[in-house]
């Protein structure tokens, strides 16, 4: 049996075939993409169109590539981008552009959130989380008051991923882990909260679609689809979910110890957890994963984009970077890189921006200045994990995906950093092998658990794996002390 995964993302659409005995991918494809332009600063939106033309390219891109064993295709699975606001009319088209999780526009929502409910406190202890601009019911409420010739027109409120099984199926539905970054569900007992519904509007609690298990079948193949591909009768369509979400399945995180930080463009750290976690002071989301847990998950806004922005500004090559990085000790010689140049999401710093501090004629050279800032940007997630630890989720190992875990230095230095065992896989299609391998276990109920899948489709590379050196370990957990202090002190005179 054969299954395909596919992951809907902010640049591009991933789809992969997965072999179901042996997790061996055959084939993968993808389409890039962009956001649309002219908007104003903090807006960020996509058509939708362009999710579906993406999938239909990578699906028949790979079904191209394995000929006749499309016949062997039972189940698909659907990762995508969290938080994005689809909405649509009585007919079931979409009435405007996507306004996406990177979308900040919603500030002024937030607040109105945080002044009705107490604060981001009353809003933690009434459903798990704050509300924040990339959540979805800010973006809603935001519709409600800039463009309410479009709110009123809304029958219906998608996510990205329940669109495109939308598209596939004719069934709308949410499922647990991607409904819980809309900012509307009580992660603790996953139904929808009334109150925050009707502080937005009346009407929104009849937007949004029943929800239901991740560990589902959503609904089967569209028969017009389904000819259109060439795919067998009976193929059925996985719940899906958040990329995150995926992405942990993807990783073989799906049983509490196991932790993935993802060190792309921006920056994610989640595990698996047998109990909702809501952190009181905010910082950790508290999400519900795709697997009928919950997933703690903390995420900040700058991880390879400080790297890619030094490589950039010296005229560097990746090896040039790693050459650089290499040849400076831990800590740079005092050198700190506040790493915010996107502003930052934990901690909370929409409008944050980049500081160096401790320059002296000593470190003030390109490699340190390199230095600093893979150091920052690993600070950064290292500071959501001491808040994991603070709550109760103890790692014992850290597996890493992303464009910068591809760094050997970076993956010492995330060892040192986060002070545990610090991995790779074997495969790094992440999120769309996530959704795949959820659909192969939805596709055969009784036949293998969730973590079994796993155990055979997920391996660690163990050629990559960095040991935590304890002397550079306790340089970092004083060096992240000292980039939280400054970033408080900052923070308090509105310099951040």
């Amino acid at each position: 049996m054969l299954f395909l995964g596919i992951d809907s993302g902010t640049q591009s659409t991933k789809c992969v075939v997965v072999e179901g005995d042996t997790g061996r991918i055959l084939a993968s494809e993808v389409a890039s993409y962009g956001l649309l332009d002219g908007l104003a600063p903090g807006h960020l939106e996509q058509d939708p169109a362009v999710w579906i033309q993406a999938m239909e390219t990578t699906v028949l891109s790979c079904l191209a590539a394995i000929g006749s064993r499309r016949d062997e295709i039972r189940a698909i699975g659907v990762s995508g981008q969290q938080h994005g606001l689809v909405v649509l009319d009585e007919a079931d088209r979409v009435i405007r552009p996507a306004k996406l999780w990177c979308d900040t526009s919603t500030a002024s929502q937030c607040a109105q959130f945080a002044e009705a409910f107490g604060g981001h406190a009353g809003l933690i202890q009434r459903a798990g989380n704050a509300m924040l601009p990339g959540y979805t019911a800010p973006k809603i409420l935001w519709l409600k008051q800039e463009e309410p010739h479009h709110f009123t027109r809304i029958r219906t409120v998608l996510l990205p991923h329940d669109y495109l099984n939308f598209h596939l199926t004719g069934v709308k539905r949410m499922e647990f882990g991607d409904a819980s970054g809309t900012g509307l569900l009580d992660i603790r007992t996953r139904t929808w909260d009334e109150a925050l519904c009707e502080f937005i509007d009346p009407r929104v609690r009849e937007m949004l679609p029943e929800t239901g298990s991740s560990l589902t079948v959503h609904g089967n193949l569209r028969e017009e689809l389904r000819a259109s591909w060439g795919l067998p009768k009976g193929v059925v369509v996985s719940a899906g979910g958040g990329d995150n979400m995926m992405g942990a399945i993807g990783t073989g995180n799906v049983t509490p110890g196991v932790v993935t930080a993802s060190f792309g463009t921006s920056g994610t750290l989640y595990s698996c957890a047998a109990h909702p976690v809501a952190d009181p002071e905010g910082e950790v989301a508290a999400f519900c994963d795709s697997t009928d847990h919950w997933l703690p998950l903390v995420c900040t806004m700058n991880v390879t984009v400080i790297t890619e922005r030094v490589r950039a500004l010296f005229g560097w090559s990746h090896q040039d970077l790693e050459q650089a990085v290499s040849s400076i000790p831990s800590g740079a010689s005092g050198l700190t890189f506040l790493p915010y140049l996107n502003g930052e999401r934990t901690p909370n710093l929409p409008a944050g921006t980049g500081v160096l501090h401790g320059l002296t004629p000593a470190n003030l050279s390109p490699a340190h200045l390199a230095r600093a800032a893979m150091e920052g940007a690993t600070l950064g997630l290292a500071y959501g994990l001491r808040r994991f630890r603070q709550l109760g989720v103890e790692p014992t190992e850290i597996r890493l995906t992303g464009g910068g875990s591809k760094s050997p230095v970076w993956r010492q230095i995330a060892a040192d950093a986060f002070g545990v065992p610090v991995v790779c896989l074997s495969t790094a299609e992440g999120a769309a092998l996530g959704a795949a391998l959820q659909a192969a276990h939805v596709a055969q109920p009784g036949t293998a658990s969730l973590r079994e899948l796993c155990d055979r489709w997920v391996a660690p590379d163990e050629s990559t794996r960095c040991l935590p050196d304890r002397e550079r370990a306790s340089g970092y957990a004083a060096q992240l002390d000292r980039q939280t202090g400054l970033t408080r002190v900052l923070q308090a005179n509105a310099y951040l």
